[in-house]
């Protein structure tokens, strides 16, 4: 088996239909399959990718609720994997025509690479101004800039590289790609953008989600930077941390505007994530 594609999924009836569907359409000339890893759904997805074991029948369907976490559920799928490599995608997003064979020859020619993320397919325009719309053209960068990464909805590596560094860490419940991208450079790997593999990302369109989103990467992002300042990350300035804050406060009567709101509550969000991680890991990075 040359490639496994590793989809961990979690209450997402809503949406793995569309995934699955796309994958149907997928060819490359190399062995692959689809390994769904699933952490406790309690709604109707794993019947529903059940379902599509006949027309995909490359298709396996492992229990992962042993331990909540995408992290957790993407290490168990790479845990009984066949392929030479992995890619990573999401239950909620799509892959688009060719994506399959792009991450196959990418990986036969690099050990780590990422994917382009679209962004128009599947969401309404409104939703693509509250947040910036990264991995279009580029590799992510961090703010300070330290090495670059990207989203686990988009990822391929060799399983053998993917071993070696532990896979992802799941004690992190958001920005565990960020951490794993930087973990695999760090052992001398480069990351690779293959803009040929293209995934449609769904972004969240409900208040709520956005908050939560929002407020679990400042929060976690606060322990990639007490993790990594020892290992070169630029240092975070206390100063510039309050001029965000004021920034923020500034522009509050943006609440108040439909079309603004879903940008302040997510800025305020990643803010007060922050804030909370610097009480949680008792380190200064506002």
């Amino acid at each position: 088996m040359k490639l496994s594609v590793i989809i961990p999924s979690y209450n997402e009836a809503g949406t793995i239909s569309g995934q699955l569907e796309a994958l149907t359409t997928q060819q490359w000339y190399q062995p692959w399959e689809i390994i769904i890893s699933d952490n406790g759904s309690t709604d109707e997805t794993v019947a529903i990718a059940e379902q599509y074991q006949e027309r995909l029948p490359n298709l396996q369907i492992v229990d992962s609720s042993d331990r909540q976490g995408a992290a957790h559920a993407r290490n168990v799928g790479a845990s009984v994997a066949a392929g030479e490599a992995l890619a990573f995608c999401d239950a909620d997003d799509e892959v688009a025509a060719g994506w399959v064979s792009a991450m196959g020859e990418a990986l036969s020619q690099h050990d780590f690479v990422a994917g382009k993320r679209e962004y128009t397919k599947l969401n309404e325009p409104w939703t693509l101004t509250y947040r910036p719309l990264t991995q279009v053209d580029k590799l992510l960068t961090s703010h300070p800039p330290y090495l670059p990464h990207a989203s686990s909805s988009n990822l391929g590596i060799k399983r053998s590289i993917h071993e070696a560094v532990g896979g992802f860490d799941e004690t992190m419940l958001k920005v565990q790609d960020t951490d794993y991208c930087w973990r695999v450079q760090l052992a001398g790997i480069k990351l690779h953008f293959v803009p040929e593999a293209v995934v449609h990302y769904r972004l969240r369109d409900r208040l709520r989600a956005i908050y939560r989103q929002a407020r679990l990467a400042g929060e976690y992002n606060v322990l990639l930077y007490k993790k990594y300042k020892a290992l070169g990350m630029p240092k975070l300035s206390w100063k510039a941390g309050l001029k965000s804050w004021w920034r923020i406060l500034k522009q509050s009567p943006q609440i108040f505007s439909q079309q603004n709101r879903m940008k302040w509550v997510a800025h305020f969000a990643r803010r007060w994530g922050r804030l909370q991680g610097c009480i949680k890991y008792q380190v200064l990075a506002l």
